[in-house]
């Protein structure tokens, strides 16, 4: 196949300027909300892009795990690639992409840790195994084989035997605090609707932007 020549028609829906919510997390809201409805796979799946210390754009599939008016949050271990990458540069830019919907959000923004109480309720919400899997796991660095990592699960499994491991002091969340939000819907001809929500002093302005 010859990718040059795939192509998709895209014909569900529109999406005007008139319609959408004056607030950019609403929006967000109300179109996940969709998601879920539509049983798109992994609706909370994200994109995290970041400029590491060499000023370079690295990306990742994430877990979007709250949002509200404060913003996206996620949660990693903060000795990884990614942690180290926004702590040289405190800005993100994540993306949502829906297919099953022809939809796309971008979100841009700077990037904040969650409090330390915030991180420990979802840490404790999480099931045993994951809490385990935060304590064993060196994120991003280079391990000798998968026997490695079995053994550090071991090792945590023994090491809190009662089943209630404390979050890891290197282990907690983002939160992207946004300034752009940008919603996307396919159409036909790739004439695709796309509204923007910029952040400014008065509050947020709302565009359409070209194909």
């Amino acid at each position: 196949m010859n990718v040059a020549d795939m192509r998709k028609e895209y014909t569900q829906q529109g999406l005007s300027e008139h319609d959408v919510s004056q607030d950019p997390i609403e929006q967000f809201q109300r179109w996940f909300a969709q998601a879920l409805a539509a049983n798109v796979h992994e609706p909370n799946a994200m994109t995290l892009a970041t400029i590491d210390a060499r000023q370079r754009p690295t990306a990742r599939i994430v877990l979007l795990k709250g949002v509200d008016a404060r913003g996206f949050a996620f949660y990693t271990n903060y000795e990884s690639h990614k942690a180290a990458a926004l702590a040289a540069h405190p800005y993100a830019a994540l993306i949502f992409y829906w297919p099953e919907l022809e939809r796309q959000v971008r979100i841009e923004g700077r990037v904040n840790k969650v409090a330390a109480s915030e991180a420990d309720t979802y840490y404790h919400s999480r099931p045993l195994g994951s809490r385990l899997g935060a304590w064993s796991s060196p994120q991003s660095q280079v391990i000798p084989n998968r026997e490695f990592l079995e053994g550090q699960v071991a090792q945590m499994q023994a090491q809190f035997a009662t089943g209630n491991p404390p979050r890891p002091p290197f282990w907690g969340g983002y939160r992207v605090i946004p300034d752009c939000i940008e919603f996307w819907q396919g159409r036909p001809s790739r004439l695709h609707d796309r509204i923007c929500y910029q952040l400014t002093t008065t509050g947020w302005q709302i565009d359409r932007l070209a194909p």
